[in-house]
């Protein structure tokens, strides 16, 4: 498995818009063949700052099965607009776990 890690950074102000426009678009991410799972979680410290973290079967079901999806294209739609910078995506594979 693969987490796909991404820091989000939100314009000032629409964190709101933001969440409510990530309800939808979450569900497109799901629908992508070889998703499994997705969390998106808010920085306590700085109230506009989020990550997601989305795990995948593969590398390959990210890079290629969702970015070169049309599915991708509204998941932009919904979503890049609201990011300042545009966020850096990283992806990671287990060394370690403690999860059954």
């Amino acid at each position: 498995m693969i987490l796909e890690v991404a820091i989000l950074d939100v314009k000032l102000g629409q964190e709101n818009e933001f969440e409510a426009a990530f309800r939808k678009a979450q569900r497109i991410i799901s629908s992508i063949q070889g998703y499994v799972s997705h969390q998106l979680q808010n920085c306590i410290e700085n109230p506009g700052r989020y990550i997601l973290l989305v795990n995948w079967q593969t590398l390959e079901d990210h890079t290629v099965g969702f970015r070169e999806s049309e599915q991708y294209q509204e998941w932009r739609s919904l979503l890049h607009h609201f990011y300042e910078p545009f966020p850096e995506v990283e992806h990671y594979q287990s060394v370690y776990s403690n999860v059954l």
